[in-house]
């Protein structure tokens, strides 16, 4: 096997690397990736307090109503009871009881105003926590998923690393470090020769470049500078 054979076979296994380290990085970006579970929680959490906020004021409303109510049987009580005989009290008994079941409409309204409020929220959180509990079940089934798939690419890097160290332990430490120097300035090293012509910057190599590098001599192109292989 020549050289810049070697070095095209170690170049597969650094290319088989990289693909598939961007792709572990991939999966373990997603296995961290919880913005739309935490999107979730954090809205149910936000409806959850209107919700609560909401009750209060449904309640402190039916009290109040509840109260003026009471307030007004009392004084219908004492004004149809006969027990009260002044005329001037009667008078202002119906002044006040007037007064207050005028108030009772306004607050019939706002307390209706309130349960529809109530009611609408209440659907909202129950969307909600449906949605989250959906996101939750395929955040669940994603995250088996992809730990599966990690395992299984973590053991492809292990015996690609094995692999290239078998390679690189077979080829000359210059010749390495040329190749190398050349992957980590263009990102390929080596490029095959077909048609006469450099795979890598497209121009003719000479005859004497390409025959000797057919002949399994490290020859660079005199344009790109990469390593040349001819199969």
């Amino acid at each position: 096997m020549s050289l810049a054979e070697q070095l095209y076979k170690l170049q597969q296994v650094d290319l088989e690397l990289q693909r598939n380290q961007q792709e572990l990085n991939e999966v373990e970006n997603r296995l961290s990736d919880d913005k739309a579970l935490v999107a979730a929680e954090s809205k149910l959490a936000a409806q959850k307090e209107q919700l609560e906020d909401a009750r209060k004021k449904q309640k402190n409303a039916e009290w109040e109503l509840g109260d003026l109510q009471e307030k007004v049987r009392q004084i219908d009580s004492k004004l149809y009871s006969g027990a009260t005989k002044d005329p001037k009290e009667l008078v202002n008994l119906e002044k006040e009881a007037k007064s207050l079941k005028s108030q009772i409409r306004p607050k019939e309204d706002a307390l209706l105003g309130l349960m529809s409020q109530v009611e609408e929220i209440e659907a909202k959180v129950k969307t909600t926590t449906e949605e989250l509990e959906r996101l939750k079940r395929e955040w669940g089934q994603g995250q088996e998923t992809l730990g599966q798939r990690k395992g299984e690419i973590e053991a492809v890097l292990a015996k690609l690393r094995e692999d290239r160290n078998r390679l690189a332990q077979q080829i000359d430490s210059e010749a390495l470090n040329t190749y190398e120097r050349l992957r980590l300035t263009s990102g390929q090293a080596v490029v095959k020769v077909e048609r006469g012509k450099c795979q890598g910057c497209h121009i003719t190599v000479p005859t004497s470049q390409w025959q000797k590098a057919k002949a399994g001599d490290l020859i660079q192109c005199t344009s790109c500078s990469k390593i040349l292989y001819l199969e």
